[in-house]
């Protein structure tokens, strides 16, 4: 059965499967604006971190479990039902064989930040993340730790749900949440220690949360430690982007509370600890970047186990985003960022080889959201927007049709009617000249004034597009041969009607191709979001072993599960979800391995 069937045993389930979310849908756009404004505001004037202040926070540990220590990795989780449980249902299992290797269900489950979508409600939770969690997991006779972060969509209400949901600590099905802020730190075995950082929308890490790491970690670290830094943005790729001061405050905290601590003198000394990996969700693709060593000889970064890395693993349920804008080379920090102290010279970290999706694929991909033909155009996924797109240019067809009437001494419908094409060939000439200067004055006005010369905002484009489109619906009124007896109402009407028609279709596409136009920004953002790719999900899976290495397991399924059977619980009267044809995760690339300390210069092999 698919999402619409199993919506029909919503009481059975204990909640109700939802549907992806089609974020350029004028009505989910309009909603997501007002929470994005609002929570701004409250990033301003209620840091909900602050008064988290008054909580008891501890020190988390991972159950204690004979041989090795899992850890699991998963971020964008509360999208459609479809995605988010084919990754809750392989995250529950006890055990995956992939690729020769016999991956266990990790003793700590993180994560890493946007755990509903678009808005977070107790109702969201309940069915975009809790429930479908609950039923991957019903039960475990040791329940792993679930510990979490907050991404942008949980702080759209001052994080009032997301501690209601991970600050109390109760289960979740099997797993157990045991944080009561929205910040961890848990010690793992091996002198391995896990922190998850919450920077509220990419602002700082508050004075509360700076104590709590002070005094259950950066005092306990001891040389040779390994840190592992769950952060709710990859900050280190937006460097390499768009805001080479991003990185900036994660740089700051590693300096003074992961590789130096502060002496009761004022002093600092050094621990010997450091951050061997950095990983994020957010951006729902997977890219790694590794650090480059001094006796590299080549560009490229073979495996070896002092490497640190940085990973982005965005894949547990949200649509899939592109790869192709990633950069390839990053300094951390950029030799331009603007902080008091750091590190001289800076690290580099080239891209990995491997990524989901893949470039070729990421750029291909993109080009379906102007193709009519294909179920990834732009008002075909996203509902409404050939509505909006409609009503836009019926406004415009109409302030068209009025100033053409008055360039030609007569009311705008006798000029639809008896204008001649060489008339309003000149009139869509004159306009659209018209429309560019008014488009590009503020910024020629800003030239003028700071003398700083910047790229035109790509904005310019898709006003001269709309108005393109605006014109050749008059034109077209203007060539049709009405007759003399028909009123003037029914042409008007039936102008209205065909602009209504015909501006549907090519107004999305003018819009479509507008986005298309995005090397970097929201527009990029709203490439992928258009498209709302639900395939190709998955998450990481990583490994403590004895000898304290870290190894890591980029999982991703290629096709989400889109068809479902229901179990009966033997110990009630609900029912849960599971796979027809149960999913089949491969590895990314091959098991990157991450040595605790720098020190080891011969690569290892993964077991």
């Amino acid at each position: 059965m698919n999402v619409e069937q199993l919506r029909a045993h919503s009481e059975r389930l204990g909640f109700v499967p939802q549907d992806a979310v089609r974020w350029l849908s004028p009505r989910q756009l309009v909603r997501t604006g007002i929470k994005v404004g609002l929570s701004e505001i409250l990033a301003d004037y209620d840091d909900r971190r602050e008064v988290q202040a008054s909580l008891d926070a501890e020190l988390l540990r991972a159950p204690d479990r004979r041989g090795d220590t899992w850890v699991d990795y998963v971020a964008d989780i509360g999208d459609g039902f479809d995605a988010t449980f084919t990754v809750a249902w392989l995250l529950g299992r006890e055990s995956l064989d992939v690729g020769g290797h016999e991956l266990r269900r990790g003793s700590v489950l993180v994560l890493g930040g946007d755990e509903v979508y678009p808005t977070p409600s107790a109702m969201a939770y309940d069915n975009r993340m809790r429930g479908p969690y609950r039923c991957a997991l019903p039960r475990a006779d040791e329940p792993p730790l679930l510990a979490a972060i907050p991404g942008n969509h949980d702080w759209y209400d001052g994080l009032t749900n997301f501690l209601r949901v991970f600050g109390q600590k109760a289960r979740i099905g099997g797993w157990q949440t045991q944080q009561s802020r929205s910040y961890f730190a848990v010690q793992l075995p091996h002198r391995w220690w896990l922190l998850g950082i919450d920077t509220q929308l990419g602002t700082y890490i508050d004075g509360p949360q700076l104590a709590y790491f002070e005094e259950h970690v950066t005092s306990n670290l001891r040389p040779g430690d390994g840190v592992i830094v769950c952060s709710a943005t990859p900050t280190w790729v937006h460097t390499g982007v768009d805001d080479v001061d991003a990185f900036n405050s994660l740089h700051w905290f590693d300096r003074n509370f992961v590789r130096t601590r502060r002496l009761p003198d004022g002093e600092r000394e050094e621990t010997g600890a450091a951050v061997r990996l950095w990983i994020s969700g957010d951006s729902h693709h997977y890219v790694r970047f590794a650090e480059e060593l001094p006796d590299d000889e080549t560009n490229g970064v073979p495996p070896d186990p002092r490497r640190r890395q940085l990973v982005t693993c965005g894949l547990g349920g949200a649509y899939q985003a592109a790869t192709h804008t990633v950069p390839d080379r990053l300094e951390l920090p950029p030799r331009s960022a603007r902080l008091h102290k750091k590190d001289t010279p800076p690290v580099t970290y080239r891209r990995g080889p491997a990524s989901v999706p893949d470039e070729v694929t990421s750029v291909r991909r993109i080009s379906r959201l102007a193709a009519p033909w294909s179920r990834y155009w732009l008002p075909r996924r996203n509902p409404g927007f050939a509505q909006l797109a409609a009503g836009l240019q019926v406004a415009l067809y109409l302030l068209a049709s009025f100033v053409f009437g008055l360039t030609q001494g007569m009311p705008p419908t006798e000029a639809v009617r008896h204008a001649d094409l060489g008339a309003v060939s000149r009139f869509d000439v004159e306009a659209l000249v018209a429309v560019a200067l008014a488009a590009f004055a503020p910024w020629v006005l800003r030239l003028v004034r700071r003398r700083e010369l910047r790229t035109p905002s790509t904005t310019i484009v898709a006003v001269l597009l709309q108005a393109a489109v605006a014109l050749l619906m008059l034109t077209a009124a203007v060539a049709v041969p009405w007759p003399q007896a028909w009123p003037d109402w029914l042409v008007l009407a039936l102008g209205v009607t065909g602009t209504a028609v015909a501006g549907a279709v090519l107004g999305s596409e003018a819009f479509a191709l507008y986005v298309l136009t995005a090397r970097s920004g929201r527009l990029v953002e709203m490439q992928a979001a258009g498209l709302a790719y639900e395939d190709a999900k998955g998450f990481v899976r990583m490994r403590i072993a004895d000898d304290g290495d870290l190894t890591l397991y980029p999982l991703v399924v290629d096709k989400a599960c889109h068809d479902w059977e229901l179990v009966d619980s033997p110990t009630s009267d609900r029912a849960y979800p599971k796979p027809a044809t149960e999913p089949r995760p491969r590895l990314v690339e091959e098991p990157i391995v991450i040595a605790r300390s720098a020190e080891p210069a011969a690569p290892r092999t993964p077991r």
